[in-house]
Order: C-alpha cells, then sequence, then structure tokens
C-alpha cells in the first residue's frame, strides 16, 4: 500500500522541476557570525520557501544545507547519527574524490566554488522565477532578508541561462526521470500494464520517512525528544523527533561542457576520405555516444535516423530489441545512467529492472553559459560575466557553458555515487574495455575509447578528450519544512549553541 506523501512538508524542488519558472540563480552562503543570528535570517527566509502541493505560477525558494552549515546553525549534536558518512564528510574529503572521479582537471582544488582552498559553504539558496525581471526582484528580497549584517556571507552566486528543452551539447534534456510513486503522474502509468509502470520508483528512494525499492526506511537523522520540546518535528516509532522527515539530500555539481571540444572531435572522426566535413556523420556519432538523437528519439527505437515522433519517447528496455548494442552502444550515455533491463539477474526480466529502480536520481538540472545548440545566445551563466538576470556570475571565462547538476535521492552512497563510480566513470562497464562515459567520465591516465559494435566489424573511437570538467559542487541535505523551521527557531535547553 502506497504511503501518502505530506506533499505540505516536501520542499517543492523534490515534486516538482520548475520548467515554467525559467530563470533561475543559486546563491551558495557561509554563516558569518553567531549561530542564533545565522538562524534568524535563515529564518526571515522560511516562509517564502516553496512546498511540493502545486505547481508555483510565479518563484519558487528552495534552501538545503551542507553538513558543515548545520554545524554552524548550532546542530553539532553527536545523535545526529542517521546522516550518512558520505554526506557527513562530504564531496571534497579525498576518499570522495578518488571514488567520483574528481582527480587531475575535476580535483577540488581547482574548483570555482566548493574546494578546499576557497570560502566554505554552508547553505545554498535556490531561487527560480517565470522570467528575468521577477527573478532580479526575488533574488534582492533574498539578499535584504539573509544576506544581513552578520548573518551570512556570499561564497558564490550561480546564474543560469534560460531553461530550454536543451542541454550545451544540443540534445533534448530531461526526458529519462523516475516517476515518484505517490504523486499524480506516476498514478497515471502504474496501473497501465506497459513499460511506463517500470519507471515508477518508491518514494523511499528521494525522500527520507518512506519505504524505498528495498520495502525499508532509509536511515535518517533522529533526535532525542528532549531536543525538541515543542514538538516542531514530526515523532518517529519510537518517539524521536524525525528531523529527516520528508527531506532529501541534494547532490550539487557544476559541469563545464567542452562544446568545441566535442564538436571538433565529433568532425576529426567522421571526414570523408577528400577530408572534407560530413554533418550527418558527425550527428550519427554524437547520438550513439549520448544513446538518443538530438532531438531526443532512442537508439532502441530509430537506429538510422532522428524521427520527431519519438522525441520524448522513455518506454523502452534493451534486453529484447538491442542486447549486443548494435543499436544503441553498449557504452552509450544513456545506457549506463540507467542500464533499465540490461542487468544481471536475468536481463529481460522484472528483476533486471528492480535492480535499475534502485539507484535512480531525480535530476532537477539547470544549464548555463551561451545556449549550447548554435553558440548565438547572448546569455551568461557562471561565467564571471553578467547571467541571465543581470547580475555577476561565477566561473571561468565569458564562453564557459555548462551545467549545474542537481540530483536528489535518498541514499548518496547508493544512487549517485554508485552511478558515477561503477556505470559512468567505470571503462569495463558491461563488457566493455578501456570504455568509460563518453560524454561525461574523466579520462585519467590516458585518453579513452568508444566503441561501436556492429557487424561483421566494430568502430572504435580512440583517444577521446575529456569534454566535461567538474567546476563546483557539495552534497547537501534538503530538509523538510517543519524540519527547516526547526533550525531557525530560537533553541531551547537542547545543548545547541
Amino acid at each position: 500500500m502506497t504511503t501518502p506523501l505530506e506533499l505540505e512538508d516536501i520542499q517543492g524542488l523534490v515534486t516538482r522541476g520548475y520548467r515554467t519558472l525559467t530563470s533561475a540563480c543559486f546563491l551558495v552562503l557561509a554563516t558569518a557570525g553567531p549561530a542564533a543570528t545565522a538562524r534568524a535570517a535563515l529564518g526571515r527566509l522560511a516562509p517564502r520557501v516553496t512546498n511540493g502541493l502545486s505547481d508555483p505560477p510565479d518563484t519558487a525558494v528552495n534552501v538545503a544545507l551542507t553538513s558543515d552549515g548545520l554545524r554552524s546553525l548550532g546542530l553539532a549534536t553527536p545523535e545526529l547519527d542517521g546522516f550518512p558518512y558520505e554526506f557527513v564528510v562530504g564531496m571534497t574529503d579525498p576518499d570522495r574524490s578518488r571514488f567520483l572521479g574528481d582527480v587531475g582537471e575535476n580535483a577540488p582544488r581547482h574548483w570555482q566554488w566548493g574546494g578546499p582552498a576557497g570560502p566554505p559553504v554552508h547553505v545554498l539558496v535556490l531561487l527560480y522565477a517565470r522570467d528575468g525581471r521577477r527573478l532580479r526582484q526575488l533574488e534582492d528580497e533574498t539578499r535584504r532578508e539573509v544576506l544581513a549584517p552578520g548573518a551570512f556571507t556570499e561564497t558564490a552566486r550561480l546564474g543560469t541561462a534560460e531553461l530550454t528543452d536543451r542541454e550545451p551539447f544540443g540534445f533534448r534534456d530531461g526526458i529519462s526521470q523516475p516517476l515518484v510513486e505517490g504523486l499524480s503522474k506516476a498514478a497515471a502509468v502504474a496501473g497501465d500494464g506497459g513499460t511506463g509502470g517500470d519507471q515508477v520508483v518508491r518514494a523511499g528512494e528521494f525522500l527520507l520517512g518512506y519505504p524505498n525499492e528495498y520495502g525499508l526506511l532509509t536511515d535518517r537523522p533522529l533526535l532525542p525528544p528532549r531536543y525538541d520540546p515543542l514538538g516542531v518535528l514530526p515523532r518517529a516509532p519510537g518517539g524521536g523527533a524525525d528531523f529527516g522527515r520528508n527531506g532529501s539530500y541534494l547532490v550539487f555539481r557544476q559541469l563545464r561542457q567542452n562544446v568545441e571540444a566535442f564538436r571538433d572531435y565529433l568532425d576529426a572522426e567522421t571526414r570523408r576520405p577528400d577530408g572534407s566535413s560530413d554533418p550527418a556523420a558527425q550527428e550519427a556519432l554524437a547520438a550513439h555516444m549520448v544513446g538518443r538523437w538530438p532531438g531526443g528519439a532512442p537508439l532502441v527505437r530509430a537506429p538510422d535516423h532522428d524521427d520527431p515522433a519519438l522525441a520524448t519517447d522513455n518506454g523502452f528496455g534493451y534486453h529484447a530489441t538491442d542486447p549486443a548494442g548494435l543499436r544503441c552502444p553498449l557504452g552509450a550515455h544513456i545506457r549506463r545512467a540507467n542500464p533499465r533491463d540490461s542487468l544481471d539477474p536475468r536481463p529481460g526480466s522484472a528483476d533486471s529492472v528492480a535492480v535499475g529502480r534502485r539507484h535512480r536520481l531525480l535530476r532537477r538540472g539547470r544549464p548555463y553559459g551561451p545556449d549550447g545548440t548554435d553558440g548565438s545566445s547572448g546569455t551568461q551563466g557562471t561565467d564571471g560575466t553578467e547571467g541571465t538576470d543581470g547580475t555577476e556570475g561565477t566561473g571561468n571565462g565569458p564562453d564557459a557553458r555548462g551545467l549545474h547538476f542537481l540530483g536528489l535521492n535518498a541514499n548518496i552512497s547508493r544512487q549517485f555515487e554508485f552511478i558515477q563510480h561503477t556505470w559512468l566513470d567505470n571503462p569495463n562497464f558491461n563488457g566493455l574495455h578501456d570504455g568509460p562515459d563518453p560524454i561525461v567520465a574523466p579520462r585519467q591516465e590516458r585518453r579513452a575509447t568508444f566503441t561501436e559494435q556492429g557487424r561483421p566489424l566494430r568502430t572504435r573511437h580512440v583517444g577521446l578528450p575529456q569534454f566535461v570538467t567538474v567546476q563546483g559542487g557539495a552534497y547537501f541535505f534538503l530538509p523538510g519544512l517543519k524540519a527547516l523551521h526547526y533550525l531557525c527557531t530560537a533553541p531551547p535547553e537542547d545543548g545547541r549553541q
């Protein structure tokens, strides 16, 4: 039986992608004084935070905090054992960096924000609006409420490009999203008897306090009841004050996409014998690397050319139609990020699909910089010039473009980190050799190889440069609204600072 979601206590970013709020920016903050001052400033913003009940028509505000941020607000208590290790130590912990491939060009010492040598990262304020004018107004109001003297300083302002259906490499984005059990879209397909139901994932994979795909409750932070004498937090079985309920972990990574290097590589690999460029071959190779055509049609359904009728098709598998990767290469990006029914045990079975559901993410990313489809957009994001709303961004050059990757999950290790390490970065994924993800994986000791399976012969593309580099990032906790209110209230005699 499905547990009803407490939408009024869930931040709206979990339940909504804010697709109609096409302007956005993200403020990365650090506490600048006593915990009580920072809590008071955050408390002025808390009433504005958007819940998950409905799509906001004009603006939305969400708030997340790092482990250091929680401590800076006075929640440094030994009883918070329910927070996972990777969240507590943070994304830039040396072990986490090695595991995620954040070495070489991706190493945190090179990051624009969030790195060990830069200012601290405590609070993330996510601002969304229907247009640039409303975003400017929302940002001004937020700064007045939060950036009060002695409360917070601004570590970074991350601007975004105007939201479209394309990412900077020119491909349709946002197609393959899991459907969360308990939300209306999931209810519409869960009983249809088709492959759409395979995309419905238990709410506990993304929200704490609900059963996950194992039928269990993911560990979450609980406080002794004495820490919440006013009863602000919901109570867990056993009486503990449930600080984690209706919360989620937000993985934020600023990814710079080298669009020019991507296009140059495609051109060099597909030139005709006479040395001239072959645009059709370039598009086909790019599609094989991604697993979809630029318009969105999946190769497993449209192997020879793009098909507008399949632009948002997501109800397909691999095992029955393309087990050998002759349509969609075994190492293609979407085949790694969501292997669907191609995994052991028993590929093609419900058991195989169930494995994939235990490693899904809710993606809420936003592009930044020029549009990336034709290079003509004048909007700038986190590149040190004007953002879409006319204010300063942060980044590394006037032509920088990429993606602010935002992923929501209830278990960072089993979901985000597993996908990154075991599926995307793994050079031996799916029986391959020296073949990490051709689009997003780092190139460490040498450049990588991308293989297009074929009969009678395969085609191997060697020397893939690194197309995506990490520019910043952190692990955040996106609390439920009751937990956020608890953080902002004056502390009772509970040992907090």
